[in-house]
């Protein structure tokens, strides 16, 4: 599980053909440099040029290929509260590496509430469930209490952040300006 920063500023120089940009790649990752040119009302090279910087600036972390869970047997999505003996510095790092580490586990956060952490977990069946929670999760060291809840129906699901409402494009205010 790849950290993601909780406190970086948004990038306050993106200006309306980055913010296109993005919402293209976001929707199709496989565009060719000219085909998202072409989207943008850009010429491939300042595309290309854009594209680069925002990668650059960390604004594009990754391109990744979205696969149908059904298709790979990914049949059982449950979402799992997990509650620590405490929390310590060294017990919230053992429980992260070790959810690093499983496969099984898609989302981690760590949680205000009740839990002190919420994992989407995705397995093949029930039995796939049981082997994670009893072989894996309540062994993690640090973890006193696991409920789950299964995932009846996926009523939406989407990767693409709304990058124009994030930074106030949304609400027709102009757009900062950027050079290429």
């Amino acid at each position: 599980m790849k950290k993601v920063s909780q406190h970086k500023k948004p990038v306050s120089s993106l200006d309306a053909i980055d913010v296109r940009i993005l919402s293209e790649l976001q929707e199709d990752g496989s565009l060719t440099n000219v085909e998202l040119a072409e989207r943008v009302g850009l010429s491939p090279s300042p595309c290309l040029s854009r594209v680069r910087a925002l990668e650059d600036e960390g604004v594009i972390l990754r391109r990744v290929t979205l696969i149908d869970p059904a298709t790979v047997g990914a049949n059982v999505s449950v979402f799992v509260q997990v509650t620590l003996e405490r929390q310590t510095e060294t017990l919230l790092e053992v429980f992260e590496t070790a959810m690093a580490g499983f496969p099984e586990v898609m989302e981690c956060y760590l949680m205000t509430g009740d839990a002190d952490y919420l994992l989407r977990v995705v397995v093949a069946d029930v039995q796939a469930l049981q082997e994670f929670i009893l072989g894996k999760l309540s062994k993690t060291k640090g973890v006193s209490n696991i409920r789950s809840s299964f995932a009846l129906k996926q009523v939406k699901y989407k990767t693409a952040f709304p990058v124009a409402e994030l930074l106030g494009a949304g609400d027709r205010r102009p757009a900062r300006r950027r050079t290429a």
